[in-house]
């Protein structure tokens, strides 16, 4: 759709309102598992704008219904997640250079529950209803790293058989993901008996038998369907210089777009697992996320999604429209065949770093995206 000029009037009315939203909730900190200081500042901001409605669960999502959201309706989704990488648990820093907002997290993904914010806050104060059934906006947690989707799994749970369309808005624009990048990620731990270096020379050392480890499943060639990958994330271990270390750990991760890739890769993990098994030591093994590929999902349903995902991109944007797998919190809906799509709504760069910074000049066009893409679930 095209936005009215009344809602595109509005949303440039607020531009400087809307910035300042963001700069006060991107100080606060949310490491996945830990977002509810965000959660209770979204409770608080949405009530005090008189939005009805509004609860959190007990996976720390915000979830705003809209329409008839009762047992018997289809229910439409529109995702942002609340939580970052950082682990910081006090204020987090951010400061202006020019026509940059620099924070940590700030662009992914704080600008897009700001959209969030501000849509509903449009939506109540004007009244609107969905065109069909529910709209649920909601404020999600758990999408980072080891946050292992758990706020949108909890959604899916909730309405998964209602869900009839889901939009994560997540990442940069010109980005638009239809397509679902699994990953497995495993906590791998060896044990020796150690001992003092000089006394017990000789003993068995868990740092070393890890990294003999990591070097074998570093000689695997990744599967030709598909793009696969497989990375050591973090490595740790030993006591001390003089000490024959008795324990060694590491975080593994494999990625594919391709279900049976993602297999493969698993396979050759635990077959290395078991030769290492075999030689007398101790690995333990365990399973710290696992996000899911893409399952039997109407072909014209999802294209029509990632290609109206697309138009509302390119309707605020000069922007090449990338259409990749992405790993999102679209992997939950997309393995249950329900049709999702991820986009981005922002021009930024240094995602994932304490470098990030987002274009204040991208904020109200990236605005215009996220609001399209949610009018147009509702009469106007």
């Amino acid at each position: 759709m095209s936005l009215p000029q009344e809602v595109i009037q509005y949303i440039e009315d607020h531009s400087d309102e809307t910035v300042e939203l963001l700069k006060l909730l991107a100080r606060i900190p949310a490491p996945s598992g830990h977002e509810e200081k965000r959660v209770a500042f979204c409770e608080a901001w949405l009530e005090r704008h008189s939005v009805c409605g509004v609860y959190s669960d007990d996976a720390k999502n915000v979830i705003i219904p809209f329409g008839d959201c009762g047992l018997e309706s289809p229910i439409t989704a529109f995702l942002a997640h609340s939580d970052v990488v950082f682990p910081d648990m006090d204020e987090l820093p951010q400061h202006i250079e020019g026509d940059y907002l620099y924070g940590p997290g700030v662009g992914d993904n704080t600008i897009n529950v700001v959209h969030v914010l501000m849509a509903a806050r449009y939506l109540a104060q004007n009244k609107l209803v969905p065109k069909r059934g529910g709209v649920i906006l909601v404020i999600n947690s758990g999408e980072e790293g080891l946050g292992n989707l758990l706020g949108c799994r909890r959604i899916m749970e909730t309405f998964g058989d209602r869900m009839t369309e889901f939009y994560s808005l997540d990442g940069m624009g010109g980005e638009v993901h239809a397509m679902s990048v699994g990953s497995r990620r495993y906590r791998v731990e060896v044990r020796t008996e150690g001992g003092h270096s000089y006394g017990n020379f000789g003993n068995r050392n868990a740092i070393v038998y890890l990294a003999s480890m990591i070097e074998t499943l570093y000689q695997i060639k990744v599967p030709e369907n598909g793009k696969s990958t497989f990375n050591i994330g973090t490595v740790s271990g030993g006591t001390s210089v003089n000490t024959i270390a008795q324990q060694a750990e590491m975080l593994y991760e494999i990625r594919s777009d391709c279900r049976e890739s993602l297999d493969s890769l698993d396979h050759h993990f635990q077959a290395v697992v078991t030769c290492y098994r075999l030689k007398g030591i101790e690995v333990n093994v365990e399973l710290v996320g696992e996000r899911p590929c893409k399952g039997d999902v109407d072909a014209d349903r999802q294209q029509a999604l990632a290609d109206r995902a697309a138009e509302a991109v390119r309707s605020y944007f000069d922007l090449e429209i990338s259409f990749t797998p992405g790993s999102t919190d679209c992997n939950i809906p997309l393995s249950m065949g329900i049709p999702a799509v991820n986009t981005g709504c922002y021009i930024g760069s240094g995602t994932h770093t304490r470098e990030e910074h987002i274009e204040i000049s991208s904020i109200c066009p990236s605005q215009k995206v996220a609001f399209d893409l949610i009018l147009d679930y509702f009469h106007l």
